[in-house]
């Protein structure tokens, strides 16, 4: 029924702020394009619906992030990157050397919600960080198959 996961849309009020730390994280860009108003309003049925997006593409990934930018709409929601809010909660990269990509990250201005933990039922480390308009990503390192 379902071939594969296509894209994650990441709705942002800053699309240049957005595309620079995307980019940071190791992403190319794709397609860029204003929106025509006709076609967005009749997906989204938001009246007047004007935005502009640019699709993120990493090399280990066929996902696409796209990132979407509205013209006008109610702006971001402070609770976003809450981790015990209902909906897509974050968006979680794997990495091969955790601590050597929040090292690099920190020199970025990143911030991390806590340092990097180790879950003990898998060996998996992992950290949350903010990104742009608050939403929550997760760094991932899982160790080598046993």
């Amino acid at each position: 029924m379902i071939e594969r996961i296509d894209h994650l849309n990441i709705v942002v009020t800053d699309l240049s702020a957005a595309r620079a730390f995307f980019r940071l994280l190791g992403f190319g860009e794709g397609i860029a394009a204003d929106l025509d108003s006709r076609f967005l309003e009749s997906l989204t049925g938001i009246a007047g619906a004007q935005g502009s997006f640019v699709a993120m593409h990493h090399p280990g990934s066929s996902v696409t992030i796209e990132l979407l930018q509205f013209k006008q709409g109610s702006g971001a929601d402070p609770q976003l990157g809450r981790a015990d809010r209902i909906g897509l909660r974050h968006l979680a990269l794997a990495v091969t050397d955790i601590e050597a990509v929040v090292a690099e990250l920190t020199t970025h201005g990143i911030e991390f919600l806590s340092p990097v933990r180790t879950w003990e039922k898998t060996g998996k480390k992992l950290v949350y960080f903010r990104g742009p308009e608050g939403i929550l990503l997760e760094l991932a390192e899982y160790p080598p198959p046993a």
